[in-house]
């Protein structure tokens, strides 16, 4: 059994590389996917986030959420683990630092969306919230557009906005903080969020013709970033069907507010990838993207990371 640190997983890792394997693994049979969760999502949680690739692999991801860690500077707030088995025999075939395995996936679901849904000429991104997936999410749009010029930040806390401003231009990357969120949207060809909102940050009546929203960072009921005039305006499109509908607020809510029925969600990721639906239908469609994550693209993440340092099974 390999023991596999964050440093090998960057080592191993590009966008090009995860995003293509992770549309392919969306060509394939459905992955089962089942979590579990002790403690509450507010304060000290463990969960367990577990995945079955049938006949090829398996996988657990062990991760512990402490928000307080935040406030000592010395540790992150959620730290984890992935347990990597052989789907044919169930050996244990790698143990991986999780945290990186995390930024890789998450950034690479929504650059799934944006390959699919965004205009191939996009050319402004808005960034909402400044935290530790920001910059993730930057690298992952830029990779399936790279028309992408200039990319701007809002944050409720300048200071961070900037931060990360200045962390992207030493990158090369024409960024900016801005103030005024309600501009910047109107502004942008895409908007990516990754907050702990529990209320809409993204108003669908600044969202302009052509536009693609991608929601990452709410994951309970009673989080979400983009109010129901996005939903009713948008073609909606999520990364797994069951994930967006197990508790997640950016959709959940908009149903029961009826400005969008169930039937509103036009597909998900395996059904892009295998071409049962079409995103977008013209360069004027509002796309709506609900980043949910799940288990599965963790195991895909690991296969791919596994692959890549050439632990090929025997």
């Amino acid at each position: 059994m390999h023991i596999v640190d964050d440093n090998e997983v960057n080592r191993v890792l590009t966008f090009p590389i995860l995003i293509e394997a992770i549309e392919a693994a969306h060509r394939r049979p459905k992955i089962a996917v089942k979590d579990g969760y002790l403690g509450d999502d507010k304060g000290q949680q463990l969960v367990t986030r577990s995945a079955v690739d049938a006949g090829r692999f398996m996988m657990t991801k062990l991760y512990t959420s402490f928000p307080g860690n935040l406030a000592h500077g010395k540790l992150p707030a959620v730290q984890a683990v992935c347990v990597l088995f052989d789907g044919n025999d169930g050996r244990p075939l790698a143990v991986m630092d999780a945290a990186e395995i995390t930024h890789w996936k998450t950034a690479a679901d929504s650059a799934l969306g944006a390959k699919h849904l965004a205009r191939p000429d996009a050319e402004t991104l808005l960034v909402v919230g400044a935290g530790e997936m920001a910059h993730w999410l930057v690298r992952g749009h830029r990779t399936v557009r790279p028309s992408l010029r200039r990319v701007r930040i809002w944050n409720r806390t300048v200071a961070r906005a900037q931060e990360l401003a200045t962390l992207l231009e030493g990158d090369g990357i024409a960024a900016e903080a801005v103030t005024d969120l309600d501009a910047a949207t109107r502004a942008a060809d895409i908007i990516t969020t990754c907050t702990r909102a529990r209320e809409p940050l993204v108003k669908g009546a600044n969202l302009r013709p052509g536009t693609h929203l991608d929601l990452v960072g709410g994951f309970t009921p009673d989080t979400r970033e983009s109010d129901d005039e996005a939903a009713r305006r948008a073609r909606i499109f999520v990364d797994r069907r069951e994930s967006a509908f197990d508790g997640v607020g950016d959709i959940l809510q908009p149903i029961e507010s009826g400005a969008i029925k169930e039937s509103d969600v036009l597909g998900d990721h395996y059904d892009l990838a295998g071409g049962a639906v079409k995103g977008r239908l013209s360069a004027d469609d509002i796309t709506f993207f609900k980043n949910a994550g799940g288990g599965h693209l963790d195991l895909m993440t690991c296969e791919t990371v596994f692959r890549q340092l050439g632990m090929e099974l025997r």
